[in-house]
């Protein structure tokens, strides 16, 4: 038997992943002397409730070598094979951890490097459970993975770059012009690394900005998984973003409501902040 591990930067939560058949493990969250397991003892609800309240930033911990070993150390008694999927290898040392893991199992565990993160980690874990689905091996999953995972695109508007800023995933010199100017700047994940992509007055135009990019990136390829993300407490930026790029599921979704939707866990919420929409996708 084949099982597929995600790390929890993935936005998926316990009892999500389980109905899924995905295996999750957590990145811890602390909030002052306070460390909770993302998606499992911190819904994302109550880690965004946190975040508003809060005038420090939570400190994330990458999974280390020791929980990774544990884990594959449980999954591979029976004999079964794991595909382990982590956060980007250039925005956290969780792959470089898995990778080293791996090792003490060799044909037993592959580690892959989304290059990616939130919904874009996501999709990449969906395909994988579809691709075991249609009877593969392990080592053609991971051939797969790394092959597609080329294709992901990931595009948010953020309501601001302080977080980013201050999570150090962004310069301070274009999070300080971004709030001076007050945009809302549009960021995606290329080569694994969070850029700014471009910035726009209004939500309406940043929208507009992102359904532009979107189609720039060559469209989406609606045979494969997408996904949009919101943050925050209120999914009425999601909504609106929704309304404003209509065009883009005309023809693929019968109302918004099929679109596959969720939100953002404390991981990438941690830099990403509140009000910010995004959508993951592999380019067609």
């Amino acid at each position: 038997m084949i099982k597929i591990l995600i790390d929890s930067a993935s936005d998926l939560e316990e009892a999500e992943a389980q109905k899924m058949g995905i295996f999750l493990l957590p990145m811890e969250i602390r909030f002052g002397e306070e460390t909770f397991l993302d998606g499992v003892t911190l819904s994302h609800k109550q880690f965004f409730e946190r975040l508003i309240e809060s005038d420090a930033l939570p400190k994330t911990s990458q999974i280390n070598e020791y929980r990774w070993s544990e884990a594959f150390e449980t999954m591979t008694k029976g004999g079964d094979q794991v595909i382990a999927i982590t956060i980007s290898s250039k925005l956290s040392g969780t792959f470089a951890c898995a990778k080293k893991a791996a090792k003490r199992f060799e044909g037993k565990v592959f580690a892959v490097d989304s290059l990616n993160a939130a919904a874009g980690e996501r999709i990449l874990g969906e395909y994988a459970l579809r691709l075991l689905e249609e009877g593969r091996s392990a080592e053609e999953i991971v051939g797969e993975l790394d092959e597609k995972k080329k294709k992901i695109q990931v595009l948010a508007v953020v309501d601001t770059l302080k977080y980013l800023r201050k999570g150090g995933r962004i310069s301070g010199v274009a999070a300080f012009a971004g709030e001076m100017l007050s945009v809302k700047p549009v960021v995606s994940v290329e080569g694994g690394e969070v850029k700014l992509v471009g910035k726009a007055i209004g939500s309406k135009r940043s929208n507009n900005l992102l359904m532009q990019l979107v189609e720039r990136c060559g469209g989406i390829d609606f045979s494969m998984p997408y996904r949009v993300m919101y943050s925050g407490l209120s999914d009425e930026y999601l909504k609106k973003y929704l309304r404003d790029s209509a065009a883009l599921w005309e023809g693929h979704v019968q109302s918004p409501d099929e679109i596959p939707a969720g939100l953002i866990g404390s991981t990438i919420g941690t830099h990403f902040g509140p009000n910010g929409v995004g959508v993951a996708f592999f380019s067609t």
